[in-house]
């Protein structure tokens, strides 16, 4: 009896670890979810104009800004392990999509959106394997004036873009 208990603990423990919604599910109470619907609220009003813009960023219809905003937010609610961590679209990942993308196809044409899925569907499975792999360290080695100066340009280039 004592080790079927310890294999539940086990599984229990090995579950939590790859699915945190079990942990903290648990404790989960209507004073948090009255947070959580004003926290959603919010996020929406400022998510929809900006997930729209970001689509037309990347060269995509603006209703794909929308799905692509939504996705990450319910995976992340599911898998995430931070309750204080913003997950979605950010202007670096639209003009690195429409700059790979666009050697590809030119936007507007069908492949242009599914050359974007299928970099979105690559990059995302890459993310997985990384994260099953605990490779996560290897963003240390990622120098703050690299990252700094990767931000900067990127804000160049989208002022730019709107001249």
């Amino acid at each position: 009896m004592d080790i079927e208990n310890k294999e539940k603990t086990g599984a229990a423990s090995m579950l939590s670890r790859y699915f945190p919604i079990l942990e903290w599910g648990a404790t989960y109470n209507r004073r948090t979810m009255t947070n959580d619907i004003i926290v959603a609220l919010i996020v929406t009003m400022m998510l929809i104009p900006q997930s729209l813009a970001y689509a037309l960023l990347a060269g995509l219809p603006p209703e794909i800004g929308l799905y692509a905003s939504m996705v990450p937010l319910v995976f992340y609610a599911i898998f995430g392990t931070s309750r204080a961590l913003a997950v979605g679209l950010v202007a670096v990942v639209s003009l690195m999509t429409a700059a790979a993308v666009g050697d590809l196809a030119s936007p507007g044409l069908p492949e242009y959106l599914g050359a974007a899925i299928a970099l979105a569907m690559v990059s995302g499975l890459l993310m997985i394997v990384m994260g099953f792999l605990k490779l996560g360290f290897l963003a240390n080695f990622l120098s703050h004036p690299i990252i700094s100066g990767f931000i900067t340009a990127s804000g160049v280039m989208i002022a730019a873009s709107q001249l």
